[in-house]
């Protein structure tokens, strides 16, 4: 019998760690793309994940379900990420982690690309658009990065995000606008 989350999560409540571990599956995958997106670093995403998770379990008598679960779970993952990056940026690397997160997702696209049975010449301007694009992406400042992926990649509603972000209607759309004001005019240089 399929229990929806918030069946799962009671039961979480009462010590279910059956119960804990599907959700756990249900979300690890969406979990870990969404963080991955933000960080641009697949060991980063993958420890993150694992710390979301953690933090999750400590306090699921906390989720109080005014959002859905995945919602509360992003924004402990994204607060973490939040964190890490506040961490690395007061060391001084952060540029060298935005080397390195291009370096990451160059090599995760060529090996993807590489695999595909297409059109060689296609490929090579697709995996120039997407550089293009992810470099952009991660020249925007994090409160603006984090709106394009949620919103732009992984679909979430304007309710999703202000609920996620804890922020106000108005300023989701008004930082969503200018995410895309930027981006547009990052892509514009690196296109130049």
């Amino acid at each position: 019998m399929a229990l929806d989350d918030g069946s799962l999560v009671d039961r979480c409540k009462l010590g279910d760690s059956c119960a804990m571990e599907r959700l756990v599956l249900k979300y690890q995958d969406r979990l870990y793309n969404t963080l991955l997106r933000f960080c641009g670093n697949e060991d980063d995403a993958a420890e993150l994940s694992q710390e979301t998770f953690v933090k999750a379990i400590e306090s699921i008598r906390s989720f109080e379900g005014r959002s859905n679960f995945y919602t509360w779970l992003c924004r402990i993952g994204l607060n973490l990420a939040a964190d890490l990056c506040k961490k690395r940026v007061n060391l001084g690397s952060s540029l060298d982690i935005k080397t390195a997160q291009m370096q990451n997702a160059k090599d995760r696209l060529g090996a993807f690309l590489s695999s595909s049975q297409q059109d060689p010449a296609k490929l090579v301007q697709l995996k120039e658009a997407l550089e293009i694009l992810q470099s952009a992406i991660l020249k925007l400042d994090e409160d603006l990065r984090i709106m394009i992926v949620l919103r732009d990649i992984e679909g979430f509603n304007y309710d999703q995000i202000s609920q996620t972000l804890g922020l106000e209607m108005g300023t989701v759309k008004s930082r969503l606008n200018r995410a895309r004001k930027n981006l547009r005019e990052n892509l514009e240089v690196l296109v130049q």
